[in-house]
C-alpha cells in the first residue's frame, strides 16, 4: 500500500474547495497571515530606523540582519500563530499558514546563504551572477516539498546505488555528501573571513602575528570543516591516513617548491624580517610589500605595476629592507656649478631649497657637499633623509631640481656644461710651426 504523500499544496486546495473561500476558517488564517506579514514588516522598519547597526561590535552581520530580519519575522510570528489556534482547536487544520511558512522558511535560507556566500568570496562578480541560479536551486526544492513529490525524488535518488566493499553508495548520499561538505566549508570560510576582518583591525597585536592567526585559524577551520563533513557521511576518517601517504609522496616529488613557499611564508611572517608596508629590494625588483599570503608578498613599485615573489625567495636570496628598523632612507641630489662661484653661498641655496617640506625630516638636517672638481664645473650634492620612501622619489626630486633652477637664477648661480675653447693660429705661425 502506497503511503499517501504530504501535499501542503494539495491540502490548501482541498481545504479551500471543501469550506469555501469566505469559510470562517479560510479568512481567518489570511487576517492572520496579513497581520504577521505586516507585522513583522513594520519590527523589522523599526528596529532598522532605531537601532544603529553601523555602532553594533559585530558589524560584519549588518547586511545580514537587513537581508533576513523581514522573513526571520513572518516565519516567527506565523508559526507562533500557527502553533496558538492548534492549541486553541486541534481538530483545526492551518494548511494556509503551513504553506506560508515552507515559504518564509525557504527565503530565509535563501537570502542567508547568498549572503555567506558573498562574504566568503569577497562580493566576487560571479557570485551576483549566480544568485538567481542559487536561488532556483533552493526555491525548486521547497516547491518538490510543497507539491508532495520531494519524497519521492529522494527515494529514486536513493535506488541508484551500488555497494563498495562495506560501504553502500547512492546518488542520494553522493549529493548528501558534496552538500555538507560545501555547506560546512562555507560556513568555516564564512566564520574564518569574519575574525580575519576582526583580528586585521586589532591595533594591540603586531600585523605579522594578526597575518600569522588570521592564516592559522583559516586553516584549521578547513580542516575541522572537512573532517565533520567526512564523518556526517559516515566515511571512516581512517582512510585520511592513505591520503596522507599519497600526499607525501606528492611533496617528494613534485610539490616540495609549493609546500617550501607556505614553510617560507609562515617563517617570515614569524621572524617578522618584513611586514606590510615595508619597502625592500629583491630579485632585482623593488618596491613596497602591499600583501603577504601563504605562498608569495605582493611587491607593489612606484610606478604602479605589482609583482608576486615567491616566499622562498624572500628566504634563499639577500633581501634589502630599508624599514626594517628605521623607514627614512638617505636621498643625494647631484648638482654642478661654475668654478667662478661663491661656494659657501651655493651651500646654504641648496639647503634652503628644502626648507619646508614635509617629506624631507629636518633631523638629521638636509646638508651640501662637495664632492669633486670636474672638467666643467664643481660637483656638489644636496643630501637629505627622505621620510616616506614608499610614496617614491620621482616627484621630490622634480621639485628639487625646479627649486635650485629658481633659486640659482635669484642669486645669479651658473650651472654649467661642456664646452671646448677653439683657437685658430694665424697662418705665420701655422707655417713656423710647421
Amino acid at each position: 500500500m502506497t503511503q499517501e504523500r504530504h501535499n501542503l499544496l494539495a491540502q490548501l486546495v482541498a481545504d479551500v474547495t471543501q469550506l469555501g473561500v469566505l469559510h470562517p476558517q479560510i479568512i481567518l488564517q489570511a487576517i492572520v497571515l496579513v497581520l504577521c506579514w505586516g507585522t513583522a514588516y513594520w519590527l523589522a522598519l523599526r528596529a532598522l530606523k532605531h537601532r544603529k547597526l553601523q555602532d553594533l561590535p559585530w558589524k560584519t552581520g549588518e547586511e545580514g540582519l537587513r537581508r533576513v530580519l523581514f522573513p526571520a519575522l513572518a516565519l516567527l510570528l506565523v508559526s507562533g500563530a500557527n502553533l496558538l489556534l492548534h492549541l486553541i482547536d486541534k481538530q483545526r487544520m492551518n494548511s494556509m499558514l503551513g504553506l506560508a511558512n515552507v515559504l518564509m522558511l525557504a527565503m530565509v535560507n535563501i537570502r542567508i546563504l547568498v549572503y555567506a556566500i558573498r562574504r566568503v568570496f569577497n562580493e566576487a562578480s560571479w557570485v551576483h551572477r549566480g544568485e538567481r541560479y542559487i536561488a532556483a536551486v533552493i526555491w525548486c526544492v521547497y516547491v518538490l516539498h510543497v507539491i508532495g513529490i520531494l519524497p519521492e525524488v529522494l527515494e529514486t535518488l536513493d535506488s541508484i546505488s551500488f555497494d563498495a566493499g562495506k560501504v553502500h553508495i547512492s546518488v542520494l548520499t553522493v549529493l548528501q555528501g558534496l552538500l555538507s561538505v560545501a555547506v560546512t566549508l562555507l560556513l568555516a570560510l564564512w566564520f574564518g573571513r569574519t575574525l580575519e576582518q576582526r583580528l586585521m583591525v586589532a591595533e594591540v597585536m603586531d600585523m605579522n602575528v594578526r597575518v600569522v592567526l588570521v592564516k592559522v585559524i583559516r586553516s584549521a577551520l578547513v580542516v575541522i570543516a572537512v573532517l565533520l563533513s567526512l564523518s556526517m557521511v559516515g566515511i571512516d576518517l581512517t582512510v585520511l591516513s592513505v591520503f596522507g601517504g599519497a600526499l607525501g609522496v606528492g611533496l617528494g616529488f613534485g610539490l616540495q617548491k609549493i609546500a617550501s613557499n607556505y614553510v617560507s611564508g609562515f617563517i617570515i611572517l614569524l621572524d617578522r624580517s618584513i611586514k606590510l608596508g615595508d619597502l625592500i629590494s629583491v630579485d632585482n625588483r623593488q618596491g613596497v610589500i602591499s600583501g603577504l599570503t601563504s605562498r608569495y608578498i605582493v611587491l607593489k613599485a612606484s610606478d604602479g605595476t605589482e609583482s608576486l615573489v615567491p616566499n622562498d625567495t624572500l628566504i634563499t636570496q639577500t633581501v634589502v629592507n630599508q624599514s626594517y628598523n628605521d623607514r627614512s632612507v638617505w636621498i643625494g641630489l647631484p648638482v654642478s656649478v661654475a668654478y667662478d662661484s661663491d661656494l659657501e653661498q651655493v651651500m646654504k641655496v641648496l639647503v634652503s631649497v628644502t626648507e619646508g617640506n614635509t617629506r624631507i625630516l629636518a633631523n638629521p638636517a638636509p646638508g651640501a657637499f662637495v664632492t669633486a672638481f670636474a672638467d666643467s664645473g664643481i660637483n656638489l650634492t644636496l643630501g637629505f633623509w627622505l621620510a616616506d620612501p614608499e610614496n617614491g622619489q620621482m616627484t621630490l626630486k622634480s621639485d628639487l631640481n625646479l627649486k635650485i633652477w629658481q633659486a640659482f637664477k635669484a642669486h645669479g648661480i651658473e650651472i654649467p656644461y661642456p664646452r671646448r675653447d677653439i683657437t685658430i693660429l694665424p697662418q705665420s705661425a701655422a707655417s713656423t710651426g710647421h
